[in-house]
């Protein structure tokens, strides 16, 4: 379970690591079903038969699989922000894909706190710098710059 830390507390984390997620693998179920909610069925996600031959030697996951699995490691790796009434996605300064998941490989995100702004009272943006490590991999899946808007309880702000 990550640590709860006060808001105050977030400015002295800045350039360090504060998180570590758990590895998370990702399955040709996991690949089947975000093709079907994206419907982006290609052949190098959906077809293990095809993909043998191509140019990964098996199926893949899809990028953005890879990127929306980010909510999940926060919530394992992140601290908790003290009074939080709620955290939403902001959008990506930067994000670059940089080898792909094969299906059955494990993922798990490292995160680096670059920045903290107040956008306005008890409104939070905070920006990590993430990698998205393959398990035994040589390189990321994936390195992006977060952002994230933490929103404070009223009374607490």
């Amino acid at each position: 379970m990550p640590e709860t830390i006060a808001p105050a507390e977030l400015a002295n984390r800045l350039g360090q690591e504060v998180g570590l997620s758990d590895w998370i693998e990702v399955s040709q179920s996991m690949i089947d079903q975000f093709a079907d909610a994206t419907l982006d069925h290609q052949y190098i996600h959906v077809d293990p038969e095809r993909a043998r031959s191509g140019p990964f030697g098996g199926t893949i996951a899809h990028g953005f699989l890879s990127l929306s699995l980010l909510s999940r490691m926060s919530f394992d790796a992140l601290p908790q922000i003290e009074n939080t009434e709620m955290g939403v996605n902001y959008g990506m300064n930067r994000l670059r894909f940089l080898a792909p998941v094969k299906s059955g490989e494990r993922v798990r995100g490292r995160f680096v706190l670059r920045e903290v702004a107040e956008k306005s009272p008890g409104q939070l943006l905070l920006t990590h710098d993430v990698t998205v490590e393959i398990e035994g991999g040589s390189k990321p899946a994936l390195v992006a710059e977060w952002l994230t808007m933490t929103v404070l309880r009223a009374n607490a702000a």
